[in-house]
């Protein structure tokens, strides 16, 4: 039985390739416990917002997710500043999507000795924050 491993893309001088342009930075994150649906309702009130506008967006946003994708754009943001040397201040969230994860299945008990499909997505969200040049 054979193994498939994923290779990772390498330049010229052996180094990994990035997957996003030089002037993006992202982040990821797995195994959010709500659907995509709702997790997508949120994401989309943050895409294209310069990044302060999607912080105080997401702060006061009433939904129970919003900190956790909080926190998913500070990471990306801290990645844009820390490892790939972009201003913070020009960034703007150009891409948030969301993808399906695992599906826990479970039953509960009804009358008559019945039992009832209850399903608990999971979901998995990115967010790459790109930085735009000011228009003198």
């Amino acid at each position: 039985m054979t193994t498939l491993t994923r290779q990772k893309k390498r330049d010229e001088d052996g180094k990994n390739v990035r997957r996003v342009a030089d002037n993006e930075a992202r982040a990821k994150q797995t195994m959010i416990r709500i659907s995509p649906q709702k997790l997508n309702l949120v994401a989309a009130s943050i895409r294209g917002k310069k990044v302060e506008g999607a912080r105080a967006t997401l702060e006061f946003s009433r939904k129970r997710i919003a900190k956790d994708v909080l926190k998913v754009l500070d990471s990306a943001i801290a990645n844009a500043e820390n490892n790939h040397g972009l201003d913070i201040d020009s960034l703007v969230v150009s891409e948030a999507f969301v993808g399906k994860n695992l599906v826990m299945k479970r039953f509960r008990a009804r009358a008559r000795g019945r039992a009832a499909k209850v399903l608990k997505p999971f979901s998995e969200l990115t967010i790459v924050v790109r930085e735009i040049e000011e228009a003198a």
